[in-house]
């Protein structure tokens, strides 16, 4: 038996922020980042139309990048004491990632990051407080997803937390808060999006609910990221739900080795913390190459809706590779980890053991190839040098 599950609500276009306006309820709590909300004006209009609702509002601010146990826990401690009833996350995906889980806590006061760590292994959510998610980045899709990532920096440990019992109840995809993503994060965040999407197309858990979302999704990226990286609000908009349709296609039917390897590389070097957008978009393409021998008619099912012409599989493949590296270009993102600037003695004093930690990474029990940790070296070496994936 499986299983399909998104948000009971998702509300989309411009201004459909103002539906806070309809909630029910006493009290609201919202978990914010680090600023750039209140800068633009998002916080002040969501804590009015809360007010407006009828409830009392606190704010829970300065969530960091990769949020911390530490913040989950003073979060989770803000609401055990104010007995909120609504949890109200904006801003990009870590604020809500650690909303998800402060959530836990404030339901749940005893558990542990070790008992939610299984997954699919929560405890039962919504009682005492629904969640609602307001994306302003158009890339991780967390606003319908089941995941969460927090991270022990005194452990030096990365939890990735996964259950549907965090699906947040409504997601609210309003693209004027994509509109302030600048060029940058606007280019790693669709990479991210388009990775996503077809991670999982070709995943082992694929399935004729999630396809159609993938599909669509990958179709919308293509259409629609160099305009928005180049300043086309339409084009931001468009890709604020590509995004959100990738998110529910992955969100059901997991992902694959590229996240495996840009979630152990992040943060591996000294020359740099590598973004994930930008970490998925470099790996992509050699990803399906190594994939392309057991998923090469997925692949070309995907080269074929998007509009590309080939005499056969292999070459519908190529091109598709062809078209990732293409917009890579148009987007500013290196075609290789050496051209990216990671340092060569570096890379291969610790590329063994980054091989083995992504070959344990969650994401790669549903990759359509299995791999060895020997075969994760040479992908990882591929990508380094940007040369031909023969193997």
């Amino acid at each position: 038996m499986a299983r399909f599950t998104l948000p009971r609500d998702i509300y989309f276009g411009k201004g459909s922020l103002e539906v806070l306006k309809t909630l029910k309820g006493k009290k609201a709590i919202i978990v914010v980042g680090g600023g750039s909300m209140k800068r633009f004006g998002f916080l002040d209009k969501t804590v009015s139309y809360l007010k407006e609702a009828g409830m009392e509002v606190r704010l829970f601010e300065g969530v960091e990048p990769d949020p911390s146990v530490e913040t989950v826990m003073r979060g989770a401690e803000a609401m055990r004491e104010f007995e909120p009833d609504w949890i109200v996350s904006i801003g990009g995906g870590s604020p809500i990632d650690a909303a998800k889980a402060m959530w836990a806590f404030y339901e749940y006061p005893d558990t542990t990051f070790e008992q939610l760590i299984t997954p699919f292994n929560f405890p039962e959510l919504r009682q005492k407080a629904k969640f609602v998610a307001i994306p302003s980045t158009s890339g991780t899709a967390t606003e319908v997803t089941a995941f969460s990532v927090i991270t022990d920096y005194k452990k030096g440990v990365k939890y990735p937390l996964a259950d549907y019992n965090i699906t947040p109840d409504i997601a609210v995809v309003d693209p004027e808060l994509a509109e302030t993503m600048p060029k940058t994060l606007t280019a790693h965040t669709g990479m991210d999006a388009l990775t996503h999407a077809i991670e999982a197309y070709v995943s082992t858990l694929n399935s004729p609910f999630t396809d159609p979302l993938a599909l669509k999704a990958i179709s919308m990226v293509f259409d629609y990221l160099v305009d928005s990286y180049n300043g086309d609000m339409n084009a931001r908009e468009q890709m604020h739900y590509a995004q959100c349709l990738a998110g529910m296609a992955f969100t059901n039917a997991l992902l694959g080795i590229v996240h495996s390897m840009a979630h152990k590389t992040g943060a591996a070097f000294s020359t740099g913390h590598i973004p994930h957008g930008c970490a998925n978009a470099i790996y992509l393409p050699y990803v399906i190459k190594f994939n392309a021998k057991n998923a090469k008619s997925r692949y070309a099912d995907i080269a074929r809706f998007v509009g590309i012409e080939g005499k056969n599989d292999d070459e519908l493949v190529d091109k598709l590779c062809d078209k990732i590296n293409e917009y890579n270009k148009k987007l500013n993102i290196p075609a290789s980890l050496k051209e990216f600037g990671i340092n060569e003695e570096e890379f291969k004093k610790k590329v063994s053991k980054i091989a083995e930690l992504a070959v344990e990474d969650a994401c790669t029990g549903s990759n359509p190839r299995a791999i060895t940790p020997a075969e994760m070296e040479k992908l990882f070496t591929c990508a380094y040098y940007g040369t031909v994936v023969d193997f």
